[in-house]
């Protein structure tokens, strides 16, 4: 069947999809999930928990009561309140949706290289993207954001804390410097790898009019289950919850996060543990030949290397799937990502990078 291309968008029909790379049989260190599982006990209970849900039954569109362990445990301020949403993902999605005026020329402005769905939302919400260059370190080019908020008063500004794909953890004056300036713009504080930079800006989101954190759990080991959460003063999270689909995160889905919050010492231990291996892990790789790993405060490194093609399809056949980002951007030429894993699993990673990088 030939589809009419009167019907299906232009741009949609240049688009191509996102691209997820099957991952069976490989040690996965593409998508910065937490290598670790739940401990078996723990899954168990949570296994009898989940079986007692009525699967018949529609989830509440706000479970209020989950909503109000979520903002205990994550000591997010009272005069604030917090939207669920599918993922980090639709999230970004329902703002751009939300602020898409039309005919005003409304725009989304982020620092590149970052997040795709940043601009991948912009797009499909027919608003334009502008995207401000980090300094070839990968630090926050201050002057060049701020020039930017000026010129183009921009309705979203997405400020990744830490940064993906770089790793960065811009400096907060810098970022305060920012929001202040865009008093006529929204500006989210995405907090996705919160647990590894161990800062947040949740604490201060009240003092400002406009702004608002972004969180997802799954870096935190439940990428699985598709829950991110924004947290913002009472004003900015109504109006965007009127775009939210009504069902949009399912019965077993509350549910385990329900479970989590009783147990977020077990993820906080694992957190840990990505971080001692991330500082091992630079370590390891920055003795290697023509690799220059940059700082992160993430649970992945961005490495760039001679040849960053020949290391992806290298590490491939040793059956280890990375990122090759070096065409994401120009200030990421030559780059690779690499997620920070188990000791078994980095182990497995330097030794097929020692015989690659020679």
């Amino acid at each position: 069947m030939t589809i009419p291309q009167d019907i299906i968008r232009s741009d949609v029909l240049a688009m191509t999809s996102y691209p997820v790379p099957n991952a069976t049989g490989l040690i996965k260190l593409d998508a910065m999930e937490n290598p670790y599982t739940l401990p078996k006990p723990l899954a168990e209970q949570l296994g009898a928990r989940l079986a007692q849900l009525a699967l018949n039954r529609y989830p509440l569109p706000r479970p209020s009561a989950l909503i109000d362990r979520l903002k205990c445990a994550m000591q997010v301020p009272d005069n604030c309140d917090v939207l669920l949403g599918n993922g980090s993902d639709e999230l970004i999605s329902l703002i751009a949706t939300a602020c898409a005026k039309p005919g005003t020329g409304a725009k989304i402005l982020a620092p590149v290289p970052g997040f795709v769905m940043y601009s991948m939302s912009a797009k499909l919400a027919h608003l334009e993207f502008i995207g401000v260059p980090l300094n070839i370190d990968f630090t926050l080019d201050v002057s060049a954001m701020l020039e930017a908020v000026a010129a183009h008063q921009p309705a979203i500004i997405y400020l990744a804390y830490p940064n993906n794909p770089t790793g960065t953890l811009f400096d907060d004056t810098d970022l305060e410097r920012i929001v202040r300036a865009a008093n006529r713009s929204l500006v989210v504080i995405d907090e996705a790898y919160q647990l590894f930079a161990q800062r947040s800006w949740i604490s201060r989101v009240s003092e400002f009019d406009n702004v608002v954190v972004m969180r997802t759990v799954s870096k935190l080991g439940l990428a699985g289950i598709r829950l991110g959460y924004l947290i913002g003063l009472p004003a900015w999270i109504s109006e965007f919850n009127k775009v939210r689909p009504p069902y949009n995160t399912n019965v077993l889905t509350q549910a385990t996060v329900d479970f989590m919050l009783d147990h977020l010492e077990v993820f906080d231990a694992q957190a840990a543990k990505l971080r001692a291996e991330r500082a091992r892990l630079t370590d390891a790789i920055s003795k290697l030949p023509g690799a220059h790993v940059f700082p992160s405060s993430g649970n992945f490194l961005l490495v760039r290397v001679l040849n960053a093609a020949t290391v992806f399809d290298e590490l491939l056949g040793a059956w280890i799937l990375i990122k090759n980002v070096s065409r994401m951007h120009p200030l990421l030429a030559e780059c690779i990502r690499i997620t920070v894993s188990t000791p078994y699993e980095n182990a497995q990673l330097l030794a097929a990078l020692k015989n690659v990088l020679v």
